[in-house]
């Protein structure tokens, strides 16, 4: 498994992380580890394909998201 976070735009309330987080749920190989506003920490099982197919569900719901770097996560 691997884990990753996106830094999600426009999440402003509770339920856009209800959206969000529906969006996500239904994104095959994912396991939703956290939602908060502004982002998302997810674990996938799948070696390769997986953020892109978070990100495409996001992009679908409207919610623009990317990969948070390593340098920006503060490791």
């Amino acid at each position: 498994m691997s884990e990753f976070t996106l830094r999600i735009d426009g999440m402003h309330c509770g339920s856009c992380v209800r959206r969000v987080s529906q969006a996500l749920s239904s994104t095959e190989g994912l396991t939703v580890k956290e939602v908060r506003i502004g982002a998302a920490r997810l674990e996938s099982g799948q070696p390769a394909g997986a953020e892109d197919q978070a990100i495409a569900a996001l992009a679908r719901a409207g919610y623009p998201a990317h990969r948070e770097t390593e340098a920006a996560a503060g490791h």
